[in-house]
């Protein structure tokens, strides 16, 4: 399967998921992390950093728990703002 190229707005949303997570983390280690949520250290390396830009839903709710964060704030943080011209449209 032949998976199509992500649009620079998809880029962007993994961007500030990996922003997301690693601001949540804090000051905790990456290997903490990850070990609370049963996620391999090298996949959040790559989630914080961008390079996994659409981690499986299950992964992100996996890091989600284990930082306390709730879905629905994290999809907050990840929706852009509605603007006036994009309203009205």
């Amino acid at each position: 399967m032949v998976r199509p190229i992500l649009t620079q707005q998809e880029r962007e949303r993994g961007r500030l998921l990996g922003a997301a997570l690693r601001a949540a983390r804090g000051p905790r280690s990456m290997v903490e992390v990850s070990a609370a949520a049963g996620v391999p250290v090298e996949t959040l390396r790559k989630i914080e950093t961008g390079r996994i830009v659409t981690p499986a839903f299950f992964t992100v709710a996996a890091l989600a728990d284990a930082l306390e964060l709730e879905l629905a704030t994290l999809a907050t943080l990840l929706t852009p703002p509605v603007t006036a011209s994009a309203a009205s449209a």
